[in-house]
């Protein structure tokens, strides 16, 4: 286990974590990054200024941005990119010599828009019959960094291939479940931001714990109807990768979906927030995929229909609440 030769793709907050988080149980890792002149600074000052600061990098972690070099003689490649940039590094990274024997993790939650495809399948669109994984769950790169005790869960069909996995990350603070459910994990770690982006449009428009209960409660009963139409076990959403990363990203102050939110509630536009930060907030395009999606499978997603209002049909904040409270009565 140890001669695993380790790349991740991807120099942002999650996969610089995950590069130091392997690289201090003994594994050799290569952090690829798309930037050359930002990996070159990684490379020299070994602290990720950007998204993760006051965390080094170990000396022998290798950065670089050759991408033909972070594919080669591989045993495991992590994907820690955005969603909406997926597709196009996998059609960069398959041009090289990559191994079809090798393990491919996803990272990532976020929802491709115009196919809505879930990370796994746009890996399986470009790279074909591979073994594929995906790692989710309630985690915050910098409390993972800093050693803050933490669950998370791997999921794949391969029941040897998820234990495997489980075993490469699994530390005494990192705590890793398996689940053989990768469209509900895939789909908990990708929706739950959207919910996150409705509590911090509570959260700036001053709302209290009592609203936010009622966004996570009614928001995760979304997640779990449309996980349902699309074949996901529900399950799997009262667990670490649903409930659990609903809740950390909806309350956490590190949550960039929250963030974006709140901007929005205290009057900002999402082009304003977005032009302001470093790292992606992947809930606004998943709310488009989503919203699609709750079209295509006829599952009724009020919330996720009013964010989508708001993100895309420049619809207020407060209209968006006064639809949803005004929605007519039903059963829970």
């Amino acid at each position: 286990m140890k001669e695993l030769n380790i790349s991740v793709l991807g120099d942002g907050g999650w996969g610089t974590t995950l590069a130091i988080l392997l690289k201090r149980k003994g594994f050799s890792v290569t952090l690829w990054g798309a930037f050359t002149d930002y990996v070159g600074y990684l490379d020299k000052k070994r602290i990720n200024t950007k998204f993760l600061p006051h965390i080094k990098i170990p000396r022998d972690i290798e950065i670089t941005d050759d991408l033909g070099y972070a594919a080669k003689d591989k045993q495991l490649v992590i994907f820690a990119i955005p969603s909406q940039y997926m597709r196009k590094i996998l059609k960069k990274f398959k041009q090289f010599n990559y191994s079809r024997q090798a393990i491919y993790l996803s990272v990532t939650k976020g929802i491709e828009m115009g196919s809505c495809e879930r990370m796994s399948e746009v890996i399986r669109d470009e790279l074909g019959n591979i073994k594929i994984a995906v790692l989710s769950g309630p985690t915050i790169a910098q409390e993972v960094a800093c050693g803050i005790p933490t669950t998370a869960v791997v999921a794949s069909r391969d029941k040897g291939l998820r234990k495997s996995l489980q075993n490469i990350f699994m530390n005494e603070k990192f705590r890793v479940y398996t689940n053989g459910d990768i469209v509900g994990v895939e789909l908990g770690g990708s929706l739950k931001n959207i919910i996150a982006i409705a509590c911090g449009i509570s959260d700036g428009l001053g709302f209290g714990t009592k609203t936010k209960a009622a966004l996570l409660s009614r928001g995760l009963t979304e997640i779990s109807r449309l996980g349902e139409a699309m074949g996901a076990k529900i399950r799997t959403f009262s667990g670490i990768s649903g409930l659990g990363d609903l809740v950390t990203t909806c309350i956490s102050p590190y949550s960039r979906n929250r963030f974006v939110g709140e901007q929005i509630g205290k009057g900002k536009s999402p082009r304003q927030i977005t032009t302001g930060m470093q790292m992606v907030a992947e809930g606004i395009p998943t709310t488009k995929s989503a919203y699609a999606l709750s079209l295509k499978y006829k599952v009724d997603m009020p919330i996720t229909k009013e964010i989508y209002a708001v993100l895309y049909k420049n619809k207020s904040p407060l209209s968006a609440v006064k639809d949803l409270m005004s929605r007519k009565m039903k059963e829970e």
